[in-house]
Formats: C-alpha cells, structure tokens, sequence
C-alpha cells in the first residue's frame, strides 16, 4: 500500500534528473522471460529495442563552470578555489586519506574536474586507498561487466542475427525464400532504430543487469533515481579512460549504494527490523528525541503518518525533493558520513521537518501533508545540512575526530 502511495507522489513532482528514466522497467523487461528470450544457460535476456518507455525529465542541469562550488562572493571563491586544490592534493597522494577525504567531502565536494567523481568511488569503496592498485581493480571490474553484459543482454547486431534466423526458419517452412531490407544500423539516429536505443540506454542496461543479477529483488520503480546522480556525476569526468567505461563505474557503485538500502524497496521486509516501516520509526524517535513538541503534533495532532512523505525521501535517498545540484550537494554528506548513509539520511529527513516547525505546528492535516510532500524550495541545503549535525538519537551533535 505504501509503495502504492510513493508511485502517486512521484507522478506529482517534476523529474529533476538529467537522465533517462526507465519506468516501464519491471513488466517489459525484467518480468515474463519468455517475451525477452533466454541465453544458453537459461538466463532471460532482454532484446534492445523492446519498448522501454523513456521519459526525458523537465529542467535542465545548471552545471556552473569548472572549479565552481556554487553561488559565492569573493571570499568565498577564495575558500573553495583553495578547497579545489587541497583535494586534488589529497587525491594525488599514493596512499589516499579516507578520514581526510570525508571531512572534505562531508562539507561539499567542488563540480568539475572529475574531483567528485573520483571521492565518491573511494567514498563508496569502489576504488581502494592505494593508486597503485587503482588500474587492476577498475580494469577488473570493468571486464567483468562487459562479460555480464554480453552473457545477459543482447547487442543490435544479435538481435539482427536472431531476426535473420527465425526468418530463415520461416522460408523453411514455407518452402520458399522470404526476403527483407536491413533499414538499421549503428549510424541510424532516428529514435527507433535498434542502434539508437542501444547506445541510449545505458542507464537502462544498468537497471536491468542489476535485476538480471539480483531476481529476488528485480527492478522497483525509484531506482532509477537513485542511479541517475551516479551516472552523471561519473560522466563528468575529464579521463578518457573513465569516460569509456562510465557505465560499468555505475553498475559497481550503484550496487554498493545499493546494499545498504535495498531492503526498503522489498515489500515483503517492510515489517521487518531492516524493513522500510522500522526506518520510519527510527526518524520519528530521532523527530522526539530532538523536537518532542513537533513530533506530538505530527503524530498525535495533525496525524500525519511518515508513510505519505518520508518513504519517498528515504527509498530515493532524498532525489525527489531538492533541485539537482543540491542532491548531489546532500550526497557528498550522505557518502562521508562517518556514521553511514542510513544515519545520516535520517538525520537530514529529520532536520527537513524541525527546519519546517513553526509551519508544521500550525497546519492541520492536508496543509503539513502538502508541504512535506513538497518540500519548499526556500530553504537552504547548507542550512539544513548544518541543523542535521546537530540532530542525534539522544540530541547529540554530529561530528568528525579530528
């Protein structure tokens, strides 16, 4: 039921994704192996070009020039353009400073550069602490998703060898030579063609080698959201050799993002001790554990569950209430928390609520309902970022030993 309720919330926000999203996921490609053929060893394999439904989001990404932290006086600029450098110093290091990189990190990494794209793979653990062991972990995994990509999906060029031996079957039986045109190729930009969706689709792919691998799980609408600031931040590197392999980057770290919040989009854990309904009672005692009056009037007064608004900002790790970069903003604390992502999710969910108190206190039911389903633009990330450190189980402060 409350995966229900998170579908309606989605289809009322604009997507602020710079991204294709693949909503038809789950009953076109990874359900119902038969319409998508099988592999030798019976592994259900989708077909490029079957109909995925992609959606290019509303917006455009306002990326800034490189170097730039976002909106900043002069003094500012100062500080961030010597953050810039003291973190490609760091990132130089033989031997990186993990403890050092989340304190940068927990405070804002810079866009551009490839700076962010390169702390969140250590962040995520995805790249180890030692550049020396840089090339054979990335050159690893990279050949292991080209291998779980050829072994799962097709390419055009299969798809076509496939089309021509059903054909080729059909002359068969039909005692007679059945001829066709060839009107794809890998050149072809119209948005049907076979070729175009392919090199298109990488996200897609992701999503789907991600069910392909995990049928326990499967494809639940969302991920893609959670994918999609991966995806991005990855392809803004400046290497040329990330750049080629950005895809296989996100697979990996989408998977270790992944781990440690795949339970909530499993309904039949939803009452379990990992489940989503646990999480939301965590917040809630976090919420009386640091505002015991507001928490009394969400729960007791204006009797607004968490289910309607806080499912959505944990399952999407927040995608689907703030403005692009400032999602990215929250993952850069997210990834560096020292008390990990769960925690500090949490926290900032529940700094969202104490930063709307007074309004909070004084709505009923459909006027907090709203507003928490569409949380207002007005109020500052780094404002909400500095109330979550103050936010604990017990009213304590977060914080990094220095």
């Amino acid at each position: 039921m409350f995966k229900d309720k998170l579908t309606d919330d989605l289809s009322d926000r604009k997507p602020n994704l710079g991204t294709l999203f693949a909503r038809d996921l789950t009953e076109k490609s990874v359900a119902g192996g038969g319409e998508s053929g099988s592999s030798p060893n019976g592994v259900a394999v989708h077909r490029p070009g079957e109909e995925l439904e992609l959606i290019e989001p509303n917006g455009s990404l306002d990326l800034g020039e490189k170097g730039s932290c976002g909106g900043y006086d002069s003094a500012e600029r100062i500080a961030a353009a010597e953050k810039w450098s003291d973190l490609e110093h760091e990132l130089s290091q033989e031997e990186i400073n993990l403890e050092k990189l989340r304190r940068f990190a927990f405070t804002g990494l810079p866009n551009g550069g490839g700076i962010r794209a390169t702390a969140w793979k250590l962040l995520l653990d995805y790249l180890p602490p030692s550049q020396d062991l840089w090339d054979k972990e990335l050159s690893g995994n990279r050949e292991k998703y080209a291998k779980l990509k050829e072994e799962l999906l097709l390419t055009p060029s299969e798809l076509w060898r496939e089309k021509d031996e059903a054909l080729n079957d059909e002359a068969d039986v039909a005692g007679q030579l059945q001829r066709h045109r060839i009107e794809d190729h890998p050149l072809n930009d119209v948005k049907a063609s076979v070729w175009h969706q392919y090199f298109q689709g990488a996200m897609r792919d992701i999503l789907l080698l991600f069910a392909k691998v995990n049928p326990a799980i499967g494809y639940v609408q969302g991920m893609n959201e959670v994918l999609a600031p991966i995806f991005h931040v990855f392809s803004t590197t400046y290497d040329e050799q990330d750049l080629a392999n950005v895809e296989a980057d996100s697979f990996y770290c989408f998977v270790r993002l992944m781990s440690d919040s795949i339970d909530h989009f499993c309904k039949h854990m939803d009452n379990s001790p990992v489940g989503i309904l646990s999480t939301l009672s965590r917040l809630m005692e976090l919420l009386k554990a640091n505002d015991e009056e507001l928490w009394c009037h969400l729960v007791y007064t204006s009797k607004v569950n968490p289910q309607f608004y806080a499912f959505r900002w944990i399952t999407l790790l927040l995608t689907q209430e703030f403005k692009f970069q400032s999602i990215l903003r929250i993952w850069d604390s997210l990834l560096s928390s020292p008390f990990g992502i769960q925690d500090m999710l949490l926290r900032i969910c529940c700094a969202m609520l104490v930063s709307l108190r007074s309004k909070l206190l004084g709505g009923d039911f459909a006027a907090n309902l709203k507003l928490l389903q569409h949380f207002p633009d007005e109020i500052g990330i780094e404002y909400l970022l500095r109330v979550s450190r103050d936010i604990g189980p017990d009213g304590s402060a977060l914080h990094f030993d220095m």
